[in-house]
């Protein structure tokens, strides 16, 4: 039976150095399932592979497309899985890792399937968050869903959005209809997480952000200031930043506000694993060790 080896993690954990050195021990191949590494655009802050990690094992899934098109988990999930069908025609086993929970559970579990909204009720969502921003979304899916406010990406409006257009149209939480009923693949999954002590975390997470600035993470949100817009640019390394662009803050307030919402969204990342108990959690000594 062919097997797919889910590495997950926290933000920081060291996924992809682990993933590759994995990977070229069983002489395999990677899939991200990083959501904003799919992106052409955002290399420095999205913490994509680097070129010379790209060359030292193959990569699927990053830098595919471009942060002007559309792209969800639907979508992801059906090219996963054709991927998939392809990769294992040649390989016994192939790696799938990355820090979106969301559609690393779609490659191995399939998708619930979400009632159809109204475009009236999406109207009603929109004017929301244009009249009353985003503080207004996240108090309503609190309001209304809070265990799923509890595990999704709060800073994220389109996955707000979403929770709530299914709570109006449907007047139930858009929770109850992530039922957990898996789909049968016709391959294993073997899932791993990465645990770290998590003062050892935030500093990871606080050197890397500093590493990035270095690499060049402010002229990287300068070039893609004037296409703030576009969802996939509502992210964490790049909003703080164009904040700073607009003048509402400095720029050491914006090396600050990445730091303390990158831990925000390590925390989210480790409830949305915790909660799986199909994951072996792999030590930092282990991690170091392998």
């Amino acid at each position: 039976m062919k097997t797919l080896i889910v590495i997950a993690g926290p933000t920081a954990s060291g996924k992809t150095a682990f993933s590759i050195e994995l990977a070229k021990a069983l002489n395999t191949v990677i899939l991200s399932a990083d959501s904003r590494q799919f992106y052409k655009e955002m290399s420095i802050g999205t913490a994509a592979p680097t070129k010379e990690e790209l060359s030292q094992v193959k990569h699927y899934f990053v830098h595919h497309i471009s942060i002007e098109n559309k792209y969800d988990v639907a979508d992801y999930e059906r090219d996963a899985i054709q991927l998939l069908d392809e990769l294992f025609k040649t390989h016994d086993a192939v790696i799938i890792t990355g820090g979106s929970g969301l559609f690393i559970d779609a490659v191995c579990n399939g998708i619930d399937a979400i009632p159809d909204v109204q475009p009236e009720i999406r109207e009603k969502v929109q004017k929301l968050l244009d009249e009353d921003g985003l503080n207004a979304l996240q108090d309503e899916v609190q309001r209304l869903d809070p265990e799923y406010f509890a595990i999704v990406d709060q800073q994220n409006p389109r996955r707000l959005q979403r929770a709530l257009e299914v709570c109006y149209q449907t007047g139930q939480p858009f929770s109850s209809f992530r039922s957990g009923n898996t789909v049968k693949r016709d391959f294993d999954i073997k899932k791993y997480a990465l645990l770290w002590d998590r003062q050892v975390l935030i500093e990871r997470i606080d050197k890397r952000v500093d590493i990035m600035m270095k690499q060049g993470l402010l002229d990287e949100a300068k070039a893609l200031y004037p296409r703030r817009d576009l969802n996939a640019l509502n992210t964490v390394g790049y909003k703080e930043l164009f904040a700073y662009f607009d003048g509402q803050c400095t720029l050491k307030d914006a090396v600050e506000q990445i730091k303390i919402h990158t831990r925000q969204y390590a925390k989210r990342q480790m409830t949305w694993l915790k909660k799986d108990s199909s994951y072996k959690w792999i030590t930092s000594d282990e991690i170091l060790s392998f």
